[in-house]
């Protein structure tokens, strides 16, 4: 049996649409592993989450964009505090949809010592289920410990993923 090809392709789409979509609506609690993503860093490079989990743990801070009054105070924030991660081993990781250049300049403006991946198709805010200002915290296994959600008090991000991750040791 010869399906015609549009209706081929109204069936992969129907299915890829319908797949992304159970994905969006997926939201992500304290025991879940953290997903597997691919998102390019703020040199243009393929990060790997794969490459992270089971060495070190992850704090993964989503914000909405690069330069607006909250996200910079969130990012600095994290810059403040960054050599506390580094004694608690943890990585840290920010993601937005803005693109890796974007990231480049942010980074250089405010000195930003950490990652920054760019989600522009918002693959990882789907697999996350997430929007917005969100952050994740993960142990060294990759099962999240810690998830905060506060879209006006970016610093509290900061404080309570130091506090979680300190809260395993």
């Amino acid at each position: 049996m010869n399906l015609p090809l549009y209706i081929i392709s109204f069936l992969v789409l129907f299915f890829f649409n319908s797949d992304l979509e159970s994905v969006k609506r997926k939201s992500l609690k304290v025991g879940d592993p953290i997903p597997l993503f691919s998102l390019l860093d703020n040199e243009g490079n393929s990060f790997n989450s794969v490459d992270y989990i089971g060495k070190q743990p992850l704090v993964i801070f989503f914000y909405p964009k690069n330069n607006a009054p909250v996200c910079t105070t969130e990012a600095c924030s994290f810059r403040d505090s960054f050599d506390k991660f580094e004694k608690l081993n943890a990585k840290v990781i920010g993601i937005s949809p803005d693109h890796f250049l974007s990231h480049r300049a942010f980074i250089k403006k405010y000195n930003l010592p950490y990652t920054l991946l760019s989600d522009y198709n918002r693959v990882a805010h789907k697999l996350f289920g997430v929007s917005k200002r969100v952050t994740f915290v993960a142990n060294k296994k990759g099962k999240i410990i810690f998830i905060f959600k506060n879209k006006k008090d970016a610093e509290m991000h900061t404080s309570e993923a130091l506090r979680a991750l300190s809260e395993q040791f």
